[in-house]
């Protein structure tokens, strides 16, 4: 179970991702909008998972997860620049495509043929 403390964290980090991702779009994004859902932090604070949510673009969902995976480093960076002066360690970042609206539209659908 996440400490407060460590689900203060989870939404910071999800603040501070999206406005990246939103600031970056061209660049990292491939032009798709891409939206955190999910951040899971460690209890040691060094390691976060973001699931993210992709949509549009030119590209494909794998072509833009790839791009985001390949800028990592890029992010991490920016979210030291962002949060240095609040966070002691910058934890280590994963992304991760959050496919639950397709596993909810993929139960709907079934549901319907029903």
């Amino acid at each position: 179970m996440a400490s407060i403390r460590q689900k203060k964290i989870e939404g910071v980090l999800q603040k501070e991702l999206s406005i990246i991702f939103r600031e970056q779009a061209r660049s990292i994004c491939k032009g798709a909008m891409v939206t955190v859902t999910v951040v899971n932090v460690a209890p040691d604070m060094s390691f976060a998972k973001a699931y993210l949510s992709i949509f549009g673009g030119s590209s494909t969902n794998e072509e833009v997860h790839q791009s985001i995976v390949d800028a990592t480093g890029e992010i991490r960076y920016e979210l030291g620049k962002r949060l240095g002066q609040s966070f002691r360690i910058i934890p280590n970042l994963a992304f991760h495509i959050d496919d639950s609206l397709d596993y909810a539209e993929e139960i709907d659908r079934i549901l319907k043929d029903k």
